[in-house]
């Protein structure tokens, strides 16, 4: 019987990180890396408000330079170009800097700056919460999960297995993670129907996400990122990478299902037993296929087809996916004959659901602002990639599986980490002999495989929240899994670093 756990909620984690995170800046040394220039250039005049801390030399048709310091709103001719820093870290550029201490409240007054780095990831939460209740108040949502249990609910393998994969690939090919979420309350709601729980629910969806950016072959977040610093052809090891992902994939489904077992034979052996899931998560009577439910689907199944077109073509992200959920919310309405005022309170008490998940992302987010607020975390990044030099290549190789770990708790942000770290990996890799192809390897597996364990992830956060799993459960869970994993990916990067090396 699981009993009440005195392990601190989700939400006093991440508060108390913050505060250990500013702790930490008073100690640690504060420096930076030079980054690299890019211009940006314009056709149409333009009017910009230089962000706080960023000063940018402006060049104007005629070859003058207009100086633009921080916070200043400057009009800017047609033709113009800006040159600003950009993600891009030069290598062997870290340096020392004269950093003033944080004030001892600090961590309070950068809580509000943390929310507001992660408003497109909040906000597309409050939409898309919004948005899912009205697709479900007409029922078709609950008419699928209906279905999925009367086909395969004698067949649970199938249906772990069929998902975990399609949200591997969909990771994998096109850096798919955030738009899992809507699916969160929905899977768990057929989990429980099917005697399983809320952690076969989570596990589905991340461990699908983790094992796709961990062995990503096309992801533009991240492996397209990591290979264009480092030189790599985006082709190099391809293959090899969607070999690890089926591996990977069919230890995860192994994993989640010796606990569904478990779970249906005792329903005591389930680590959220005690959570009340009563409200929210149930399956009404009323499950047929009716016109306007299979018309809503449809729309729904034409709305994720659109967004990976334009994420493929026009360089969609969350702005473009939020939009594309109001249009489908709207579209719903239409075809369910819902009223206005329904729309409208369905779509607000929704979006309320979503409160405590929006906010631990914010709190989460505010763990990296602290630490590039203190000027450290690029501190930090330097001094663990200079304890590998001097390595043997095996052992340099994990070595930097190793950092890439430590790394991503730093820097949750897959893309963010690829420019922090990879200029540094890249000619790393080099001195130690292993192939800069090994060094992405690590990189990957750092990012992808921790993703499923960090509390400063902030869509983890968010998803265990939106699950009522509390995190210590989640790690019960998952802690096992990934020392599987990262078995696998150690071998990996060792026979990766005598395939690559030179």
């Amino acid at each position: 019987m699981i009993k009440v756990s005195r392990f601190p909620d989700s939400l006093v984690l991440i508060f108390s990180m913050i505060v250990l995170a500013q702790i930490g800046t008073y100690f640690l040394p504060a420096g930076e890396f030079d980054h690299e220039v890019e211009e940006v250039a314009w056709s149409t005049e333009q009017r910009v408000t230089l962000p706080e801390g960023v000063d940018a030399r402006l060049a104007g048709e005629e070859g003058e330079v207009l100086d633009g310091t921080s916070g200043r709103t400057i009009v800017l001719p047609s033709g113009s170009r800006r040159l600003e820093a950009s993600n891009r870290v030069k290598p062997g550029s870290y340096h020392s800097v004269v950093a003033e201490p944080l004030p001892w409240h600090a961590f309070l007054t950068l809580i509000p700056r943390g929310m507001a780095a992660a408003a497109d990831i909040i906000f597309f939460v409050f939409i898309v919460g919004g948005v899912i209740a009205i697709v479900r108040k007409t029922g078709a949502i609950d008419a699928v999960i209906a279905a999925a249990i009367r086909l395969l609910g004698t067949r649970p393998l199938l249906l772990v297995a069929g998902m975990v994969s399609l949200f591997a690939v969909g990771s994998s090919t096109i850096g798919m993670a955030e738009e899992y979420m809507p699916f969160i309350p929905i899977l768990v709601a057929m989990c429980l129907a099917l005697e399983m729980d809320a952690i076969v629910a989570m596990g589905i969806v991340y461990i699908g996400a983790g094992v796709g950016y961990g062995c990503a072959a096309l992801n533009p977040f991240t492996v397209a990122i990591a290979k264009d610093i480092a030189g790599v052809d985006l082709g190099v090891g391809m293959w090899a990478r969607w070999g690890l992902l089926a591996v990977m994939v069919v230890i995860g489904v192994e994993h989640v299902m010796r606990y569904a077992r478990r779970v249906k034979r005792d329903r005591q052996e389930s680590l959220v037993a005690d959570v009340d899931y009563t409200d929210g998560f149930d399956i009404p009577a009323d499950t047929r296929f009716t016109t306007p439910r299979i018309v809503i689907l449809s729309l729904f199944a034409v709305m994720i087809v659109v967004f990976v077109v334009g994420v493929q073509q026009w360089d969609w992200y969350l702005t473009e996916l939020a939009g594309l959920f109001l249009g489908l919310a709207l579209l719903v309405a239409v075809v369910a004959r819902m009223s206005g005022n329904t729309l409208s309170r369905t779509f607000c008490a929704g979006a309320a659901q979503m409160t405590t998940t929006a906010l631990l992302i914010g709190f989460a987010r505010t763990i990296e602002v602290v630490l590039k607020e203190g000027r450290v975390i690029d501190t930090v990044v330097h001094s663990i990639a200079q304890s590998l030099e001097g390595m043997p290549s095996w052992s340099a190789a994990v070595g930097m599986l190793g950092v890439q770990t430590i790394c991503n708790f730093l820097v949750p942000s897959g893309s963010g980490q690829a420019y922090v770290t990879m200029p540094i990996m890249a000619p790393l890799a080099d001195l130690t002999h292993i192939g800069r192809e090994t060094a992405i390897f690590a990189y990957q597996f750092g990012d992808g495989l921790t993703n499923m364990i960090v509390p400063t992830n902030a869509l983890l956060m968010g998803m265990l929240a939106l699950g009522k799993i509390p995190f210590q459960r989640w790690v019960r869970f998952i802690l096992p899994l990934l020392l599987k994993l990262y078995i696998v990916a150690v071998i990996a990067l060792v026979i990766a670093a005598n395939v690559y090396g030179h």
